[in-house]
């Protein structure tokens, strides 16, 4: 007896473009997806159709920490400066330091309209 050739059927649907990830979600995050997923105009996306224009919107938005967490992370860099400046220096030089310490060099700062243009054009 021969042997037959067995042809595999592609799956219908249009061809896969990206590349695959597994995400597990706890049944809280599960819950608020579906709850998103039920928020849309029908006809409703799937859980893998959902993620993806969450993520996408989560990752183009520019990360803003609520004040409270900027003044800790403020307050805790100034108890670590002070211990790093050198003590023999005038208050005045401890004070400009400290200040240039804390607020950083101008091209590290983002400013909000910057932002949102580079990541129009790019």
């Amino acid at each position: 007896m021969k042997k037959q050739k067995v042809i595999s059927r592609r799956k219908p649907g249009p061809a896969a473009t990206g590349k695959g990830v597994v995400v597990r979600m706890h049944p809280p995050q599960l819950k608020a997806l579906d709850a998103w997923i039920a928020q849309q105009k029908p006809p409703f996306p799937s859980r893998p159709e959902a993620v993806r224009p969450l993520v996408e919107m989560s990752l183009a938005r520019p990360v803003c920490y609520p004040k409270e967490i900027a003044a800790k992370a403020k307050e805790l860099a100034s108890k670590a400066i002070d211990g790093l400046i050198d003590p023999s220096a005038s208050v005045d030089k401890k004070v400009d330091r400290k200040r240039r310490l804390i607020k950083g060099p101008s091209v590290f700062r983002v400013r909000v309209d910057q932002s949102s243009r580079d990541r129009a054009e790019g």
